[in-house]
């Protein structure tokens, strides 16, 4: 279930309140007239279906309610009352299924944004893939993957690329390209530094690393984990399953690519830079990807179970669809 609070012009409040109660998807509707001030209008509350809100928001749009009022969309960790089961069954489908594509959307531009924190951890994971490279360690590898936040960024791509959004692709896109330009330049910097001190040579990156050497070898598994990781990683976010984020993270190679490529600039191990490059744009091309793939197929996929959802239902009476 979600919960939406809505701030309605009084002259579209009788209309709003209306056909929320004649949803049979929507339970818990409240109005207090003229409880908001800015802006102006009556408050009204209520609780919807997973499934049903894309119909909701959707009518809530063409009535303007976007640009006159106010929509706030918040989960509900918990609902064991007798009648939300029964506004559950009365949507179609399963909860995990459905898109909530303005949410999807919104948090897409909220993601990004370019915020300092954003290049503050990517600059960390990828220096923490730089000292993985040194000591040949795999665990500080997996650090490093779950330390980075480039994925919120690529998911934001796929999104916008699914949606149109020209905005949300050139923002997504530019953050990402920026993000690695300025994690990888800091990381340089470092290295050089550390090679300056003693305390890094070229053998370590050139000699023998049996558990880091994947990194600068890309290979036709690299490409298939990330499409998976995309796949994974679109499916939490739509589904809110954001738990699942952790695993992605570790799945894919992006932030110790751009680690190794650091630190081979930095020690003059031209011959791994195309291989570390190579791997980098695997795995973020892979991603992107298989997010559009996975996006297109759930709204279709969504579209066929509304559709035989009202095939079987015709015969009887079905849940209101607002227009």
């Amino acid at each position: 279930m979600l919960h939406l609070r809505l701030v309605v012009p009084a002259p579209k409040a009788d209309a709003v309140v209306s056909t929320l109660l004649d949803d049979a998807r929507v339970t818990d509707v409240v109005r207090l007239p003229g409880a908001a001030l800015r802006p102006a209008g009556d408050l009204v509350t209520c609780d919807v279906t997973r499934e049903a809100a894309s119909d909701l928001l959707g009518w809530l749009r063409r009535e303007g309610l976007f640009e006159d009022g106010s929509v706030t969309v918040s989960d509900i960790s918990a609902s064991p009352s007798v009648n939300a089961r029964e506004v559950e069954r009365a949507a179609p489908g399963a909860p995990d299924d459905a898109i909530v594509w303005d949410a999807v959307v919104d948090n897409a531009y909220g993601e990004v944004r370019g915020s300092w924190s954003f290049y503050a951890f990517l600059t960390l994971a990828v220096t923490i893939a730089a000292v993985a490279v040194v000591t040949d360690s795999s665990i500080l590898v997996v650090g490093a993957m779950v330390v980075g936040p480039e994925f919120a960024a690529v998911a934001a791509l796929a999104v916008g690329l699914v949606a149109l959004r020209r905005r949300l692709v050139v923002a997504s896109a530019r953050l990402l390209v920026q993000g690695f330009v300025v994690a990888i330049a800091l990381t340089l910097v470092l290295a050089l530094l550390a090679r300056a001190a003693g305390w890094v040579e070229l053998g370590d990156v050139t000699g023998p690393r049996p558990l880091t050497g994947f990194i600068w070898r890309p290979d036709l598994w690299s490409a298939v984990v990330a499409v998976l990781a995309g796949c994974a990683g679109v499916l939490s976010q739509t589904g809110g399953r954001t738990n699942a984020l952790v695993g992605v993270f570790i799945s894919v190679t992006t932030v110790p690519a751009a680690g190794d490529f650091a630190l081979s600039l930095a020690l003059g191990a031209t011959d791994q830079l195309s291989g570390s490059a190579a791997q980098l744009g695997i795995n973020l091309a892979g991603m992107v990807l298989a997010g559009v793939a996975t996006l297109v197929v759930q709204r279709l996929a969504w579209h066929l179970v509304v559709r035989r959802r009202r095939a079987l239902s015709s015969g009887g009476s079905t849940p209101h669809t607002p227009r």
